[in-house]
């Protein structure tokens, strides 16, 4: 595995969360895929075993990958969806609660114990491994609109929230205790390891919100308030990741009080258009359109972030760069690599 000298330094990226500007321009991506980490690094990024030892070694190769990337912290989320019994219809089709029966039968109290045990040994691993400098942001992984599609599938829910409405509420508020719960253990035990808190909810596409504003405000967004007072009486920060076109609801987002946000696509608006409605009173994260890193050669995506970085880092207060979304697998790993090299750039001329 390559080395560099880069020293981390969570504090950098954590003055975007204040909505200040960080020393150095820091990175952040939602995800970087294993493939793209394998094709850099010339080594597998795959989980050999269930041992400690195992979990050590996995967890050390990619915490290296990341710091090599010059960035401050790195992405963990432990998968709540992959706890549930059944799930699965966020991809497609229909999920295992579709009545008022399946709802009460479903097994809603096993899954903490399912959580912990799943998910305990990653955390311990990660506390053991991580360098002076380095914490990792995530925590509970996918939100709670997305546990909903994936507990009933898409289609169905919007059934189910007229011909059922009181099926409907009651499934958000009982998703809603069960992520205090799971968001409870993870502050609780492993607060110390995180430099802030994220969660990821895809609550619109290109056009609008998935759902109306209205349904978010009265059902999904009062579970979202008990999450985000949960983690600030923590005294830690939170980051809502978001795709699509919610600009009808992003006010509602931060009278919740989120103190940054992520994932942007030029299709729906140019990243100034982030810093100017949000600038003033969110930190924000993103910047290059995830087509950029897909459609233009290394040389272009390096000119174009020199370009982008610089702007938006001046334009910004709390600023930090990477993709719109994330590093997916069919990013070529030679633009990705060049957006790294660009914002390394940026960051040598400002010390100048």
């Amino acid at each position: 595995m390559f080395k560099s000298d880069f020293k981390p330094d969570y504090r950098n990226i954590l003055q975007v969360l204040y909505n200040k500007r960080p020393p150095r321009l820091p990175l952040y991506e939602h995800s970087i895929d294993p493939r793209v980490m394998s094709q850099i690094a010339n080594i597998p990024f795959i989980l050999q075993g269930n041992n400690t030892a195992d979990y050590r070694d996995y967890y050390k190769n990619i915490i290296n990958f990341w710091q090599n990337m010059t960035y401050d912290a790195f992405a963990y989320e432990a998968s709540v969806c992959d706890c549930f019994p059944g799930h699965g219809a966020i991809r497609g089709g229909l999920g295992p609660i579709q009545s008022r029966s399946d709802f009460e039968k479903y097994p809603f109290t096993d899954i903490p114990r399912i959580f912990y045990e799943q998910y305990a040994p990653h955390f311990e691993a990660i506390r053991t491994v991580l360098p002076a400098g380095m914490k990792i942001y995530g925590g509970c992984g996918y939100g709670i609109f997305e546990a909903s599609e994936d507990l009933v599938g898409f289609e169905s829910l919007c059934i189910v929230q007229f011909e059922d409405p009181q099926l409907f509420a009651d499934l958000y508020q009982r998703l809603g205790d069960l992520y205090v719960k799971l968001w409870s253990w993870v502050i609780e035990r492993y607060e110390d390891i995180f430099v802030f808190f994220r969660m990821g909810d895809d609550l619109g596409y290109k056009a609008s919100t998935l759902m109306s504003p209205e349904t978010y405000r009265r059902y999904l967004f009062p579970q979202y308030k008990r999450i985000i007072n949960l983690i600030h009486r923590s005294g830690n920060k939170f980051l809502l990741h978001s795709c699509g076109n919610i600009f009808s609801v992003m006010d509602d987002l931060i009278a919740l009080g989120i103190d940054a946000k992520h994932s942007n696509e030029d299709i729906i608006a140019p990243f100034d258009k982030w810093i100017d409605l949000y600038n003033n009173r969110i930190g924000l994260f993103g910047g290059l359109d995830m087509n950029d890193l897909c459609l233009y050669d290394a040389d272009s995506v390096y000119k174009l972030v020199l370009e982008k970085g610089r702007a938006y880092r001046n334009k910004a207060k709390g600023f930090g760069f990477g993709s719109g979304n994330s590093i997916a697998e069919y990013i070529p790993a030679e633009t990705y690599l060049a957006m790294i090299e660009a914002v390394k750039k940026i960051r040598s001329t400002e010390r100048l």
